[in-house]
């Protein structure tokens, strides 16, 4: 899977990559996608709840030893 919009979070903790994603959400057209980068632990739990919160939709997330991407399409 391939985001229409990247967003590099890693290195970032809790809230940045949060605040980093609400930001760019707003600027994102709808049915685009942001993938987003991270490395926070938290944020594994982080962006599916405030993709709940925000009715945007969590596509995918994948795991990898050097941290996480998700894939987010705003509704």
């Amino acid at each position: 899977m391939q985001g229409d919009q990247i967003l590099d979070c890693k290195g970032l903790s809790c809230p940045m990559p949060i605040m980093k994603l609400a930001i760019a959400m707003k600027k994102l057209d709808t049915g685009k996608v942001i993938e987003l980068l991270g490395t926070d632990p938290g944020s594994k739990e982080d962006v599916p709840a405030w993709c709940d919160r925000t009715g945007n939709s969590l596509l995918e997330v994948v795991e990898e030893d050097d941290g996480f991407t998700f894939f987010i399409r705003k509704e």
